[in-house]
């Protein structure tokens, strides 16, 4: 049989049992990721607006701030307030690049399968990368 022969699989409507099966491709990982980010951005928004008025309102408050990241704040654990604020800039982070990129190709007309899957790579692992880096200054690993 040859290769023209041969009928590809065709996915149509994908039932709930092929999703560990179907495997997405980078730019369409990064798509998704991008509105996560964004709803997890909105979604915690007056967790952000708390922090910023804790941390420049006055010595006191930044105390009260701080103390939020080592004891912890109303029943929640110190480590768990640092995990949150983790997501906060992985979201931010790769909302940022994420948007960069889409800024870009639609500035560039870039629109090929090769860049998108190279530049949604990169997207992938800059905002990884940058929040380990980060993330081990939160936790204090230097």
């Amino acid at each position: 049989m040859s290769e023209a022969a041969k009928k590809r699989p065709e996915f149509r409507n994908i039932h709930i049992t092929d999703i560990l099966t179907y495997r997405l491709p980078p730019a369409a990982i990064v798509s998704i990721l991008h509105r996560i980010s964004g709803a997890l951005m909105f979604l915690l928004l007056p967790f952000i607006i708390w922090m910023f008025d804790k941390s420049v309102s006055s010595e006191i408050s930044f105390g009260q701030f701080s103390a939020a990241f080592s004891s912890g704040l109303w029943i929640l654990p110190g480590w768990f307030i640092k995990l949150v604020v983790l997501a906060l800039m992985w979201a931010y982070l790769h909302h940022l690049i994420a948007g960069l990129r889409h800024l870009y190709m639609d500035a560039t007309h870039k629109l090929s399968k090769e860049f998108g899957k190279s530049t949604a790579v990169t997207t992938l692992v800059l905002s990884v990368a940058l929040t380990v880096i980060l993330g081990a200054k939160l936790f204090g690993l230097y």
